[in-house]
C-alpha cells in the first residue's frame, strides 16, 4: 500500500514522504496511528498545500532574521561590572544576560543556545558576538562592558 507520511518514522522515512509499506503495517499502525494517509489525489493535494504554507512560513521566517540582523549591527549593548584588584573584570557577562537586555531595551528576541561562540564576556571594552539568527543568516552585536 502506497502511504504518505505525516510524521518521521524510524526505518521508514521522513514526514511528507511517499513511502510503499505492507497493508497490515499501514492500516494497523501507521494510519491508526495518526502517522500517515492512504497515497490519494485528495491526500496529495492536501501536501503540496502544507509544503506551500511551510516554505511561506520559512520564508517569512528568514526575512524577520534579516531585519533583526540590520537592528543587531546598529545597537551597542552596554554593561557595567565591577574590577578586581588587578584590574581585571570580576566576573563574566552571559549571554542570557545579553538575550534579555536585547529582549527588554530593543524588543528583539533571540536565543541564547543561538550564539556561534559560546564563551561568556570576561574583560573591559568592546567585544563582538555573532549569533545566529536563521539558518545561514548570523547577526554581529558590540557588547561594550565598562568599570562601575
Amino acid at each position: 500500500m502506497e502511504i504518505i507520511l505525516l510524521q518521521d518514522v524510524k526505518n521508514i522515512g521522513k514526514k511528507g514522504e511517499t513511502k510503499t509499506v505492507n497493508d497490515g503495517y499501514a492500516n494497523n499502525f501507521l494510519i491508526k496511528k495518526g502517522l500517515a494517509v492512504r497515497k490519494t489525489e485528495a491526500s496529495l493535494a492536501q501536501l503540496e498545500k502544507e509544503k506551500a504554507l511551510e516554505a511561506k512560513k520559512q520564508a517569512d521566517l528568514k526575512e524577520e532574521a534579516l531585519k533583526n540582523k540590520e537592528k543587531l549591527e546598529a545597537i551597542t549593548l552596554e554593561f557595567k561590572a565591577k574590577s578586581q584588584a588587578k584590574g581585571a573584570m570580576a566576573g563574566t557577562i552571559s549571554p542570557k544576560e545579553i538575550v534579555e537586555k536585547l529582549e527588554k531595551e530593543f524588543g528583539i528576541k533571540v536565543d541564547k543556545r543561538k550564539f556561534v561562540e559560546k564563551y561568556p564576556v570576561n574583560a573591559f571594552g568592546y567585544t563582538n558576538l555573532k549569533i545566529e539568527l536563521y539558518k545561514g543568516v548570523i547577526g554581529t552585536i558590540r557588547v561594550h562592558v565598562s568599570e562601575e
